[in-house]
């Protein structure tokens, strides 16, 4: 269960980034049904300052030591160097082999693969480091066009905003969407982007082509339950296939086909959490048509079959026996 954060700072952290993490994990947000979390900000020499990127300084209260019981390490952005604090790479180590989840956000993740921790492992950083990461860590899976990879004990994510995503989805993978989705809303931001989706797009958007796809997709949401197909959303959208597509992946960072999916794996996630239906009635209600279906793709983005998921995280008088 995921109940003490402990966020590494080095010198010359970025504030935005650093900040990413206290805002998810360091506000309590009780009153919104949020669960605490022991907050911990901790550096090598804990009282003394260190420099932020931005002219300016704070003075962590913890030492390393307060890695020791974290569930979770975040690693924020920081300065690009050639030498990471041997200190704070023993510590992110120890961490990480005593089964703590590590968490970096944009160039957070060289730190952690100076430590060894990204070899063989598929992981991001932003798009403007990915030609040096690959250099320094050759051994890692690296995908430069994703906003966050989760590895399971180790989540990366790409700049500034992705950094929100990654840890919104962890705190929906730990605690529920519920908790997530109360977290955004305070934060004023989408509830989740998929991890998959493009960080950056590189042909520019026609300016007769800028109306936003917005109405689309609440259309879409509300209608979950229906068959859409490329064709289909191009005719309501009054748009060619090919524009639509390209509108899509300027707007969502991903396709149709993908967003939809994502958006109908999130709906599953609260009617598990909230409701007693049954998969098959699931699977109707967010247009996967079939359980099969439901359960290929929940897998595929959560990681657990749906019945696993319910088991965690339904409200009690929704864990109705018999349920599949």
């Amino acid at each position: 269960m995921l109940r003490t954060v402990a966020v590494v700072l080095i010198d010359m952290t970025a504030p935005f980034e650093f900040g990413v993490v206290c805002e998810v994990f360091g506000i309590d947000r009780t009153e919104d049904g949020v669960p605490p979390f022991d907050f911990r900000v901790c550096a090598e020499r804990p009282g003394e300052p260190l420099r932020l990127s931005v002219g300016a300084q704070i003075i962590p209260e913890h030492g390393l030591d307060a890695l020791l019981d974290a569930d979770l390490v975040a690693v924020p952005a920081s300065l690009i160097r050639g030498e990471y604090p041997p200190a704070v790479l023993d510590a992110v180590r120890a961490a990480a082999a005593r089964g703590a989840t590590v968490l970096t956000v944009c160039s957070g993740a060289f730190l952690v693969g100076a430590a060894g921790l990204l070899d063989g492992r598929r992981c991001t950083t932003h798009w403007r480091h990915a030609e040096e990461f690959a250099a320094r860590f050759p051994l890692a899976k690296l995908d430069a066009d994703v906003l966050f990879v989760d590895e399971g004990d180790i989540i990366t994510s790409a700049g500034t905003a992705a950094g929100i995503d990654a840890c919104l989805h962890l705190v929906r993978r730990e605690l529920g969407s519920a908790a997530a989705t109360a977290i955004a809303r305070r934060m004023v931001v989408p509830p989740q982007r998929d991890g998959g989706q493009r960080q950056y797009i590189a042909v520019p958007i026609p300016e007769r082509e800028a109306d936003s796809l917005e109405p689309l997709l609440a259309w879409l949401q509300q209608t979950l339950d229906q068959d859409h197909t490329v064709a289909s959303l191009a005719r309501r959208a009054r748009l060619s296939t090919r524009t639509l597509a390209r509108r899509f992946a300027a707007e969502t960072g991903t396709t149709p086909q993908r967003w939809l999916a994502s958006q109908r794996v999130a709906h599953a996630r609260e009617l598990l959490e909230q409701s007693a239906l049954g998969v098959d009635e699931i699977a109707r209600v967010c247009g996967f048509g079939t359980a099969a279906l439901l359960r290929h793709h929940f897998r595929r983005v959560v990681g657990v079959t749906p019945m696993d998921y319910r088991r965690t995280f339904a409200q009690p008088d929704c864990r109705t026996p018999g349920v599949q």
